[in-house]
């Protein structure tokens, strides 16, 4: 994620700040950011509009929606696509997973800016004027893409709030984004229609599980020397309830946090559910914990139980509805013949 820097005034300021400096001149010359996506033009207010926005510590008042948007990380790309906002799109980037299906010919009319995180400049040469991200890493400071620093080159900014909650986070928080994200862009009615579908697939698993026993579960994400797990400050937690299983580690008051793997032995769980993303396979994991030897007692572990999700359908998002259903088909497959 590198910085540069070009042009004279590189000759006569630090690098660092040059490159900033050039990068912000680049937006101002193309008549970027949120002047360019909203009161340069003039015209009438879109109904709607203004809007305002208090995300993560950062208000925003939105006084059109965004023209030019930059999606990174998967889960923010695919609340944009499922919104239908694809033509308001000039980039995206940092898949974890393909894209849904249903989202595919979308995602295909929006050009990929990078494969991870872009630098800052890659970023502005986009020229966007509004950027959303999934993960707090988005906007790391270290990297230049801090949020000030995006506003002072006219970008505007949206976090997915479960990277900042204001208390647990449940199917409600899902809402609450993807509502968001609709009334930034000015279609509210695309959001409603959205989760309504989702509530009638988490209405089809409470069906299916009614009178069900909870099964105990813990997730491994990754980890050789402590267990990466989730804990109860997360939507992971929120998505075992609801498919018919009770998070062991739920008293971990974050939405991940690291255990001892003597910890997760006394826990006993019955089912471990492996989070599948990055270079190590969810079948090198199940390896991995089928030949630890603190392990060979847990019920799970005894007994091959294992449930599999893919990280990108564990996080705030659209995915969220249907992996409770394929979580609940792998803790309850007697419900689901």
């Amino acid at each position: 994620m590198p910085m540069g820097s070009s042009g004279p005034a590189a000759c006569r300021v630090p690098p660092v700040l040059a490159s900033l400096l050039c990068a912000v001149l680049l937006v101002a010359g193309c008549g970027g950011g949120t002047e360019r996506a909203g009161g340069a033009r003039g015209g009438a207010v879109p109904s709607g509009f203004p809007v305002t926005v208090a995300n993560c510590g950062v208000t925003t008042t939105y006084q059109r929606p965004p023209q030019r948007a930059v999606s990174l990380n998967q889960h923010a790309t695919e609340v944009m696509l499922a919104l239908g906002l694809e033509k308001s799109m000039v980039g995206t980037g940092y898949l974890d997973d393909k894209v849904l299906p249903e989202f595919q010919a979308a995602y295909d009319r929006v050009k990929v800016i990078s494969e991870e995180y872009p630098s800052f400049e890659a970023l502005l040469s986009a020229e966007p004027d509004f950027v959303y991200g999934g993960w707090a890493s988005t906007f790391e400071e270290k990297e230049g893409r801090g949020r000030a620093v995006l506003k002072k080159a006219g970008i505007d900014t949206h976090l997915n709030i479960e990277e900042c909650p204001k208390g647990p986070v449940t199917t409600a928080t899902v809402e609450e984004e993807i509502r968001t994200v609709a009334r930034i862009f000015g279609v509210p009615d695309r959001a409603e229609r959205r989760i309504a579908s989702l509530r009638t697939v988490l209405s089809g698993v409470e069906g299916r599980l009614s009178g069900a026993a909870p099964v105990k579960v813990a997730v491994y994400d990754s980890g050789d020397k402590t267990v990466f797990t989730a804990g109860g400050a997360g939507i992971g937690d929120e998505m075992i309830r609801l498919a018919g299983g009770a998070n062991l580690f739920s008293d971990v008051k974050k939405a991940y946090g690291d255990v001892s793997f003597e910890q997760f032995a006394e826990r006993a769980p019955e089912v471990v559910l492996i989070y599948d993303y990055g270079d190590r396979s969810a079948e090198d994991k199940k390896r991995f914990l089928l030949s630890n030897p603190a392990l060979k007692d847990v019920p799970a572990i005894r007994n091959r139980r294992f449930a599999v999700l893919p990280l990108s359908s564990t996080v705030t998002g659209v995915r969220v509805a249907a992996a409770v259903e394929s979580l609940a088909r792998q803790l309850h497959p007697d419900r689901f013949a």
